[in-house]
């Protein structure tokens, strides 16, 4: 039987995770998507640990996924990214002289931040690259939730990270951004024949399926006469035990009101604003010129009007990505946003375990 490795995320909406075999043609064996409740997590952050790992089971049991050891990925806004340049030496040695150099970098004390350093080139007795730092306590409540689950984390990784090993292979030479466009929260990675250069975690509430799905079981007791989004035609029976209806609850045109319209075409164009904002400044920093192509993934790359917003806006020639991209799908891609999100989580898998 094939190796493989198994990448996980936990966002607000869900926890997911893809299985893969190693290899230079990888092949997607297994994957699955599960809702959280409300409030058991924000931002790669979890507030109900008991909640999540009981979501990871039921992933792990619906998805078939074989593997018990898995790479986390991370893509907390408190997570800091920045790039960083130090003396070349060995990599153990690097790792315990890092903390003492880079203390005073930090929005908290050293020991309560793991780190991590990604050389991109070196000059020298310099190497430059991208300093990590997330909160150490945040982290060790993810891997607590998977340990409660029987299931070992062997790696802490930027999520982003990940995107850039999932599209490294048919990215080829020149500098390509990879932009996942979340349901809060979205990634940039700029890389330059396929080693990343520059990363942003951007904030963005983007009004995606999931996101639909909770707001229809967010209703507070005073506010229940107010005009709120409903789905037509679909009754109590059709919410599932974590409270989230299911994805093929909801179709085109259910909700009513205004908040598609108004709400959710301002929030696509603020994305483009923070968008074009982010892409001039990488295109600023040394070793990227401009960028020749922009490959866009995650559930808001379907939202009507972003992929044609970033192409008239930035004049840059846009490709919308999705899990077979990044591997063959033995049981055939998921449909819709799942398929999208997946691409983090797939290249997450494709890292080498330390």
């Amino acid at each position: 039987m094939a190796t493989t490795r198994v990448g996980v995320e936990i966002t607000e909406e869900s926890v997911r995770a893809v299985e893969m075999t190693t290899g230079r043609s990888p092949r997607v064996v297994a994957y699955g998507e599960v809702p959280l409740p409300v409030d058991a997590a924000k931002d790669s952050e979890i507030l109900d640990e008991g909640a999540v790992a009981v979501a990871i089971r039921q992933l792990w049991n619906t998805a078939r996924i074989k593997g018990r050891s898995v790479t986390l990925g991370i893509a907390s806004r408190r997570v800091l990214v920045r790039e960083y340049s130090t003396t070349a030496l060995p990599p153990a040695v690097l790792r315990k002289a890092l903390p003492f150099q880079v203390q005073d970098l930090l929005p908290v004390p050293v020991n309560q931040a793991v780190l991590d350093f990604y050389p991109t080139s070196q000059e020298g007795d310099q190497v430059h690259g991208l300093l990590v730092a997330a909160v150490a306590e945040t982290v060790e409540h993810m891997i607590a939730a998977f340990s409660r689950s029987r299931i070992r984390v062997t790696r802490v990784d930027l999520t982003a990270f990940g995107l850039a090993r999932a599209v490294r292979a048919g990215a080829g030479s020149g500098t390509i951004a990879v932009i996942h466009v979340g349901d809060h929260t979205t990634q940039v990675v700029v890389l330059r024949d396929g080693i990343p250069m520059f990363v942003r975690i951007l904030p963005a509430d983007m009004e995606t399926a999931a996101v639909r799905r909770r707001g229809m079981t967010v209703v507070d007791d005073e506010t229940a006469d107010a005009e709120i989004p409903v789905l037509a035609g679909v009754g109590a029976a059709a919410i599932g035990t974590a409270g989230i209806l299911p994805a093929d609850a909801i179709a085109p045109g259910a909700l009513r009101g205004t908040l598609r319209n108004e709400n959710g075409g301002r929030a696509v164009a603020d994305l483009l604003g923070r968008l074009h904002s982010t892409l001039a400044f990488s295109m600023s920093r040394p070793g990227i010129a401009g960028i020749d192509q922009v490959l866009l993934t995650g559930a808001g790359a379907a939202i009507t009007g972003v992929q044609r917003g970033l192409e008239e806006r930035d004049q840059f020639p846009v490709r919308i990505i999705s899990l077979s991209d990044v591997g063959t799908v033995v049981n055939g891609e998921p449909a819709g946003e799942l398929a999208l999100n997946l691409v983090s989580t797939a290249g997450l898998a494709l890292g080498k375990e330390s």
